[in-house]
C-alpha cells in the first residue's frame, strides 16, 4: 500500500496500533491531537523526533542510519538496500526493528518495499550518518573554479569550470574501480591517516596547514597529497572532512561500521552472600537515619540563613557537616533529600533559615523502616544531583547546596536507569559494566558527564544503604521495582533496646538502636560521643543541668537511670546528680532589668565578688538579693559560663523550667519530581479514549472540508430547517447545522439533534462528544448528511 503522507499512514492503522502508537511515544498523545494531521504535525516536531531518539537503543539508531544513507534527499529508502548494508546483523533483528521503527512513526511505508523518514531527522539525528562524512559533491560544489583546478588534474580529469567540475569528480568517487584504484596509490602514511577518519566515527579531523596544492607534484606531505586527490576536502585553515564515499570504500564490507544488534552482557563475577549484603545495607541504612536527624538538630540548634540567590552558604554546609561528624558531600547529599522528603525547608519571615520542619518531628517517632523508606523514595525520585554542589556554574560561581543550580530533570530518569541494570544482572558489576549496558540502551543521553554521574549515582545508593559492594540489597530492589522495602528492611533491623549500660566513666552504652521516649530522654540527659551499631553518650555537668532545667528532678534522674540500665549506676554518676541537684537554683535570676536572688548570702558575695561577672555590672540591694542592667538570659549564660548553676524563676518566684521550644518551619508535603513526556505512564483506558477522539475528529475535519455551501441569513427556509431538525432527532441522524454565532458571521458543524422544542435545539457534537444548545431563530439551514 502506498501512503502520500504520515497522516495517510496513521489514518490507515487501526486502534489497537494507534494505542501502541501513543504508548511509544506519549507526547503525541497528551493533550490529545484534533485530527491526525495535528498527529503528524506534532510527530514532525523537532522535539518529539528528538524525544523519540533519545529513547532508542544503539542498534535501532545504526538501522535508522542504514535507512537514512539510502534514502538520499527525498527522505526514500529501500528496505533491501537498507538491509544489505545491515548483513552482518540477524536478519530476523533488523526486521524487528524496521516494524518497530514503523511502529513509533519514525518511518513509514510508501509502497511494498519503500520507508519514508520524517524530514526532521536531518536536523535532530547526527549531522555524520553512521559516522561517515558527506558525499564529495556536497563538500565541493561551493569551491572555486581555481581551487578545483589541481584537483581535476590529480584525477587526470578534464579543466572545466563550475558546476561542471563538481559533476566530474563526484562521478569519478561514485565509479568503485576509479576510486579502488586512486585509495591504491594512496602512501602508506596517508592511507593510515583515512582508515582512522572512516573507522573513528567522525569524519571531521583537524590537520596543520590545511592548503591543497596548486599542482599534484607538489604534494610533499600525506595530508597534501590527500587534500590535491579530494580524498579530504578542506573546511577551513585547520580543519577537513573524509567524503562519504571514501568512508565507505574504507569500510568495504562493512560500510556502516561494528553494528550492534545485542546489548553488551556484563562479565560474570563471584557473586556475594545475600545475608553480608543486606546486613552491610541495613548497617549503612541506621547510619543514615542518624546522620540526618544529626544534621536536622544542628539546623535547628543553629539555623543557618538562605542565601539571597537561594540555597546553602559553604560555610554553612561545612559547620552542619561538622556538627553531624560526616564529610561535606554526604551532609550535602542527606540536606537534599531531607528538603525533598519534606522534613527541611527554608522560613517565610524576612530574614529566611533553613529549619526542620515539623514533620521532622513525626517522622522521628515512627519506626526506624519507616524512616528510611521516606528518605529513600525522595532520593529515587528526586529531579536533583546533590553531587554537583560545590562544583562551578558557566560563571564560575560555586554551586550552593539547596539551589535551583542543582535541579536536573534527567536526575530521575538516569538513576532508574542505572539501578535497573542491577536488577537485571545481579551480582558485583563494576562501573564500566554499567556504563557499557547505558550506552547501548540510550547512547543519545550519554554527554560528557554521564559516566560520572552514573558514578555519582551509585555512591548516593550506597550511602543510602540501596546498594552494597555494587549489589542490590533486598530491600534496596524492592525500592527500585517498585515494591514495599519496609517489611524486608524491618526483617534485617535490631529491634528496638529499652535499656542502656551505663560505665564507671559516666558513658552509657546503648546497644541498639533506642525505643523512641527512651531516645529522647538520653538526648536530654546525655550527649552523644559516638554513634554507630552501638552508639555512646557522656553525661556531663552540662547534660545533667540541661535535664534540671526541662523539670527533672535530682531523685528522677537516679530513678530513671536505675530502671533503664542493665548494670549498676555507679557512685560518681549519683554523686554528679546529687551535686547538680544540690547546686541548680541555689542563684535565682529574675527580671529587673535582671536580679539575682540566694538564700545565702555567702553565695552572692561570691558572685559579686567574681571578676568573670563584672561586665553584668552587678550591685548589692539586700543581703539575699543582687541586681543588673543586663538581660536575664545573658545574665544565666555569664553564670553558667563561670560554673555557677543558676535558674530562672518568673514573677511569681516560682522556677522556669521546661526544655527550649524547637524551632520548626511550617510542615509541606515532600517535592514531586518533574517528569519529562515520554516519562509519563498512560493506561489502557486514555490510550484507547485518545485513539477514538483522533479518528472522530479526523472524520469532523474531513467532513468539514466537504461542508455545503452555507447558505446566508436571510435565504433559508426557517420552516424547512426545523422540520429536517425535527426528523433527525427522531431518527438520531446527524445534520449540518448553520447558524450564527456571537460574532453575527454563519459558522457550520455536524450535529446530532436530540431534542427541538421551547425554542432550542439540543444537539450533540460526535466530535467532542459534548451536548451543545442553539436557539431556533439562529439556525439559517439544516442540510441531513449522508449515513
Amino acid at each position: 500500500m502506498s501512503t502520500a503522507s504520515l497522516a495517510d499512514h496513521y489514518r490507515a492503522l487501526t486502534d489497537e496500533q494507534l494505542e501502541r502508537l501513543f504508548a511509544a511515544r506519549p507526547d503525541l498523545a497528551v493533550p490529545v491531537p484534533s485530527d491526525f494531521s495535528v498527529l503528524a504535525q506534532r510527530a514532525h516536531s523537532r522535539m518529539s523526533v528528538a524525544r523519540a531518539l533519545d529513547h532508542l537503543d544503539r542498534f535501532h539508531l545504526e538501522v535508522l542510519d542504514a535507512l537514512r544513507l539510502v534514502a538520499g534527499p527525498n527522505h526514500r529508502a529501500d528496505r533491501k538496500e537498507a538491509m544489505d548494508l545491515l548483513r552482518s546483523a540477524p536478519d530476523f533483528s533488523v526486521r524487528r526493528v524496521l516494524d518497530h521503527l514503523v511502529t513509533l512513526g519514525l518511518a513509514w511505508p510508501d509502497g511494498e518495499t519503500t520507508l519514508r523518514l520524517p524530514s526532521m531527522l536531518d536536523e535532530v539525528a547526527s549531522r555524520y550518518t553512521a559516522g561517515l562524512g558527506r558525499p564529495i559533491a556536497a563538500l565541493i560544489q561551493d569551491e572555486r573554479t581555481d581551487d578545483l583546478t589541481p584537483v581535476l588534474a590529480a584525477l587526470h580529469l578534464p579543466s572545466v569550470p563550475q558546476p561542471e567540475a563538481t559533476a566530474l569528480i563526484s562521478d569519478a568517487f561514485g565509479d568503485p574501480v576509479r576510486l579502488t584504484a586512486l585509495l591504491d596509490a594512496c602512501p602508506p602514511e596517508a592511507i593510515a591517516l583515512l582508515e582512522r577518519l572512516a573507522g573513528g566515527g567522525n569524519p571531521v579531523g583537524a590537520l596543520r596547514d590545511v592548503r591543497r596544492p596548486t599542482d599534484p607534484n607538489d604534494a610533499d606531505t600525506p595530508g597534501r597529497w590527500l587534500l590535491v586527490h579530494g580524498l579530504l576536502v578542506p573546511l577551513d585553515a585547520s580543519t577537513v572532512e573524509l567524503p562519504r564515499e571514501v568512508g565507505l570504500a574504507l569500510r568495504g564490507d562493512a560500510p556502516l561500521g561494528p553494528v550492534h544488534p545485542v546489548e553488551p552482557a556484563p562479565a560474570a563475577a563471584t557473586p556475594v552472600a545475600k545475608d553480608r549484603i543486606d546486613g552491610a545495607g541495613a548497617g549503612q541504612a541506621l547510619e543514615v537515619l542518624r546522620q540526618t536527624a544529626s544534621l536536622l538538630d544542628a539546623c535547628a540548634d543553629d539555623p543557618p540563613p538562605v542565601l539571597k540567590a537561594g540555597g546553602l552558604g559553604v560555610r554553612e554546609l561545612r559547620r552542619l557537616a561538622r556538627a553531624a561528624g560526616v564529610d561535606e558531600p554526604t551532609a550535602a547529599l542527606l540536606l537534599e533529600i531531607a528538603h525533598e522528603a519534606g522534613l527541611l525547608a527554608r522560613t517565610s519571615d524576612a530574614d529566611p533559615t533553613w529549619l526542620p520542619t515539623s514533620s521532622f518531628d513525626v517522622w522521628q517517632a515512627t519506626p526506624a523502616e519507616r524512616r528510611w523508606a521516606q528518605l529513600a523514595g525522595a532520593w529515587s525520585s528526586m529531579a536533583r544531583m546533590p553531587a554537583l554542589v560545590g562544583t562551578r556554574d558557566e560563571r564560575d560561581r560555586a554551586v550552593a547546596a539547596l539551589s535551583a543550580e542543582v535541579t536536573r530533570s534527567a536526575a530521575p530518569t538516569l538513576r532508574s536507569q542505572t539501578l535497573h541494570v542491577l536488577v537485571e544482572y545481579p551480582g558485583p558489576l563494576s562501573e564500566a559494566d554499567i556504563v557499557g549496558v547505558l550506552d547501548w540502551r540510550a547512547p543519545r543521553r550519554g554527554g560528557r558527564r554521564r559516566d560520572e554521574v552514573v558514578s555519582e549515582q551509585l555512591g548516593e545508593a550506597t550511602t543510602l544503604g540501596v546498594l552494597a559492594q555494587t549489589t542490590l540489597t533486598t530491600f534496596g530492589k524492592a525500592l527500585v521495582t517498585g515494591g514495599d522495602p519496609i517489611p524486608a528492611l524491618a526483617g534485617l533491623l535490631p529491634d528496638p533496646v529499652d535499656h542502656v549500660l551505663v560505665q564507671a566513666d559516666l558513658t552509657v552504652v546503648a546497644p541498639g538502636p533506642l525505643e523512641p521516649a527512651l531516645s529522647a530522654e538520653m538526648a536530654l540527659v546525655a550527649d552523644v560521643e559516638s554513634a554507630g551499631g552501638a552508639t555512646v553518650y557522656r553525661v556531663t555537668p552540662e547534660s545533667v543541668r540541661r535535664a534540671l532545667d526541662a523539670g527533672r528532678s535530682g531523685s528522677d534522674l537516679q530513678s530513671f537511670f536505675s530502671a533503664r540500665s542493665r548494670t549498676p549506676v555507679p557512685q560518681s554518676l549519683t554523686y554528679l546528680i546529687d551535686d547538680m541537684a544540690r547546686r541548680h537554683g541555689g542563684l535565682r535570676v529574675g527580671a529587673a532589668s535582671a536580679y539575682l536572688r540566694s538564700d545565702d548570702p555567702t553565695l552572692l558575695a561570691t558572685v559579686l565578688a567574681d571578676r568573670r561577672c563584672a561586665d553584668l555590672g552587678l550591685r548589692r540591694i539586700a543581703d539575699t538579693v543582687l541586681v543588673s542592667s543586663t538581660a536575664v538570659n545573658r545574665v544565666i549564660e555569664t553564670l553558667r559560663a563561670c560554673g555557677y548553676v543558676p535558674a530562672a524563676e518568673d514573677a511569681s518566684g516560682g522556677l522556669v523550667l521546661g526544655w527550649p521550644e524547637a524551632r520548626r518551619a511550617p510542615a509541606r508535603p515532600p517535592r514531586g519530581a518533574p517528569r519529562g513526556a515520554n516519562e509519563i505512564s498512560l493506561d489502557q483506558d486514555y490510550l484507547a479514549g485518545a485513539a477514538a477522539a483522533v479518528r472522530r475528529g479526523d472524520e469532523a475535519a474531513r467532513a468539514a472540508r466537504r461542508a455545503p455551501v452555507l447558505t446566508q441569513p436571510g435565504e433559508a427556509d426557517p420552516g424547512a430547517a426545523l422540520s429536517i431538525l425535527q426528523q433527525a432527532a427522531r431518527d438520531r441522524a446527524r445534520v449540518w447545522l448553520s447558524y450564527v454565532d456571537a460574532h453575527g458571521g454563519v459558522t457550520a458543524r455536524i450535529v446530532r439533534p436530540v431534542s427541538v422544542g421551547a425554542g432550542y435545539l439540543r444537539a450533540e457534537d460526535d466530535r467532542t462528544e459534548t451536548e451543545h444548545t442553539f436557539a431556533l431563530h439562529r439556525v439559517v439551514s439544516a442540510i441531513r448528511t449522508p449515513d
